[in-house]
């Protein structure tokens, strides 16, 4: 199978930022509390932004920085648990907006924290079957809808954005290798359904949930790294979900990580779940951290309990 490399990325993010300071206006917690138990300092929040407009910014951009156009992609997949619309497919409406051909295959994927990289491995496996060689893979969330806010465990946590990647399928590129897996485990992170008679809220389990974080981050590296033929030494840069900046720091710590190799933005937006990775590999491309040939590990993980592991390039 040939594999894919990201073109170019692109993000986008609501213009209002809830601060730690503000969060302790509404429930009972405080700003250090907070960051000493998670690293987040702020996240953003859509005031006016609709799921579908941070989706299509994102979008734009990566396609802007890929140097493609919209009718050379064939496959476009948004990984979201937070829809504007049950049906369509978000994915259908980004089509719509920034003019895709009809013959480009568009879905959502739903698997939380997991969903970005679960689509990236998707996408790669379907544009092995696809004329066109391009693919727009997005994550994207707007959780601020889903908080509740006499929870202080899970309303501090959760913010908004999207981040988008235009991928390239080439022949004789190597696999991204990726790995997935689920538990089953269906309580200890959910979200309830229209059907249900409970409001729609996120409830987490979050000892259990940073129990399984700890414990999978490592044995995932190492499956990924089997799976791809690498060592440490040839990851350029690792991304690992923005959930808990302690999760990251015990990955950092046991695979001694420089500092210059591996990159966090909680403290600015708070886990953005599937937004999450797409987001932080975008500002390290506008910011110049990565470029053509950086290989990169994504590292994810989130309701399911779902996981998933890659290493990509930048073509």
């Amino acid at each position: 199978m040939n594999g894919i490399k990201i073109r170019g990325m692109g993000h986008a993010v609501p213009s209002h930022a809830a601060s730690n300071v503000d969060i302790a206006q509404v429930v009972d917690t405080s700003d250090e509390w907070i960051l000493t138990r998670t690293g987040i300092r702020e996240r953003r929040y859509c005031t006016e932004e609709t799921s579908v407009q941070l989706c299509v910014e994102a979008a734009e951009k990566a396609i802007a920085v890929s140097g493609i156009s919209p009718d050379e992609i064939g496959v476009c997949i948004v990984a979201t648990l937070s829809p504007d619309r049950m049906i369509p497919a978000t994915a259908c409406m980004v089509q719509k907006e920034i003019g895709l051909e009809e013959d480009t295959l568009c879905y959502d994927l739903s698997a939380a924290c997991s969903g970005f990289l679960f689509a990236l491995h998707t996408t790669e496996c379907l544009l092995n079957a696809c004329p066109k060689k391009y693919g727009l893979v997005i994550g994207a969330e707007v959780l601020s809808r889903l908080l509740d806010w006499t929870d202080r465990g899970t309303c501090i946590l959760f913010g908004d954005g999207a981040g988008a990647a235009v991928v390239e399928c080439g022949e004789g590129w190597p696999s991204i290798g990726a790995i997935s897996g689920s538990r089953g485990d269906v309580e200890a992170l959910y979200v309830e359904g229209p059907g249900s008679e409970e409001r729609s809220y996120i409830r987490m389990d979050g000892k259990k949930v940073f129990r399984f974080a700890v414990e999978t981050i490592p044995k995932c590296m190492d499956q990924v790294l089997e799976k791809t033929g690498r060592t440490l030494d040839e990851i350029d840069f690792f991304v690992f979900h923005q959930a808990n900046v302690r999760i990251i720091d015990h990955a950092v710590r046991k695979y001694h990580i420089p500092k210059e190799k591996y990159y966090m933005n909680i403290d600015r937006y708070g886990n953005t779940s599937a937004a999450s990775i797409p987001l932080v590999l975008s500002e390290l491309q506008e910011q110049g951290k990565v470029h053509s040939g950086s290989r990169v590990m994504l590292i994810g993980f989130g309701g399911g309990l779902t996981w998933g592991g890659a290493v990509i390039e930048f073509a």
